[in-house]
């Protein structure tokens, strides 16, 4: 029978990470939903950014300008509503 005592395992203490100005955060923007899916949904993409180096903002931006100009370009799409005819009858 062995009557060694075991070691103890050394305890490691929980340090706080440096603080790193040039780490990756979120900016707060405040994003208002607009009530159109598509725009609201491009605009919670930027939220991507906040988790992402500097570099690999470009990506996101360009995601999202692209969900808006696809919604915009879907506007004008869109047939309008009908004109009214002429009261004066049809110009020859």
């Amino acid at each position: 029978m062995d009557d060694a005592v075991p070691e103890a395992t050394p305890v490691r203490e929980e340090t706080e990470p440096e603080y790193d100005p040039a780490a990756p955060g979120p900016l707060n923007v405040p994003r208002t939903p607009t009530g159109v899916a598509d725009v609201d949904a491009s605009l919670d993409r930027l939220a991507d950014a906040d988790h992402l180096a500097t570099d690999g903002h470009i990506e996101v931006y360009e995601d999202v300008h692209r969900g808006l100009r696809d919604a915009l370009t879907a506007l004008d799409a869109r047939p309008g509503p009908p004109v009214p005819p002429s009261p004066h009858g049809p110009r020859s």
